[in-house]
């Protein structure tokens, strides 16, 4: 398959307080998964996934981050880099400051999300939606995560991590697709969260939706790293699917 996905941004640029104190002096993507920092193995499946360029959108001794990765060759990727600068601008306020490097249309994904789906077809999904951006779906139903998506024959009624209802059976899986012109609700240089602008893009009817049906993983927690050194070990033993 040629390696046709559009540039990726991860968002890796948070204080991870519900890892202190391990986190006051590294940053979360450098957390050791199985003998590696956690970025490794996240940028070997874009890679694998057949992802070409990735932009890091660093804040919190983003430096570190930095010097582990290089230029990304090391990992089949050409990795380029966007920092907050002076005060952290939130997960939309940093990919608003990272859009020219990214280009037209690009995945945005969490820096401590493990996300093994196929992003080919969730492009395609997005191109064919017309829209200006999709967020992908699980049906969590409480699992793994609090439930925070309304979805219904394919469309997203309603999302909000607040306020979650019965009728929530999904939940934002952590991997979405953007136009640039997205960003154009953002304000420049503030801070500014990515769930303020899905609700607004869901609003305006310019959010699209595609459910996944796989689990997600993540190392925002204690038990998430558990989870992915298990799966992780069991794949490179050949255990794993």
């Amino acid at each position: 398959m040629s390696r046709t996905l559009f540039p990726v941004a991860i968002l890796a640029g948070g204080l991870a307080t519900r890892l202190r104190p391990r986190t006051d002096t590294i940053p979360k993507s450098l957390i050791d998964i199985n003998g590696e920092p956690f970025i490794a193995h996240q940028l070997r499946l874009l890679s694998e996934r057949d992802a070409c360029r990735v932009v890091l959108c660093l804040g919190h001794l983003g430096e570190m981050i930095q010097q582990v990765v290089g230029d990304g060759a090391g990992f089949g990727l050409q990795v380029e880099y966007s920092f907050d600068g002076p005060r952290l601008l939130g997960t939309a306020g940093a990919i608003r400051k990272a859009r020219k490097i990214l280009g037209e249309n690009f995945f945005v994904i969490y820096g401590d999300s493990y996300l093994d789906c196929n992003y080919g077809a969730v492009q395609t999904a997005f191109l064919s939606s017309g829209k200006l951006a999709l967020m992908t779906v699980y049906e969590n139903e409480g699992r793994w995560d609090k439930s925070n998506v309304e979805y219904s024959a394919g469309v997203i009624v309603a999302y909000d991590k607040l306020n979650a209802t019965r009728r929530m059976r999904h939940i934002d899986y952590g991997l979405g697709v953007f136009s640039e012109a997205a960003f154009d609700l953002v304000p420049d240089e503030q801070s500014y969260d990515l769930e303020a602008l899905y609700q607004q893009l869901l609003k305006q009817g310019e959010l699209a939706a595609l459910e996944v049906s796989k689990r997600f993983y993540e190392i925002g927690s204690a038990e998430g790293i558990r989870e992915v050194r298990n799966l992780l070990s069991e794949r490179s033993t050949g255990k794993g699917n």
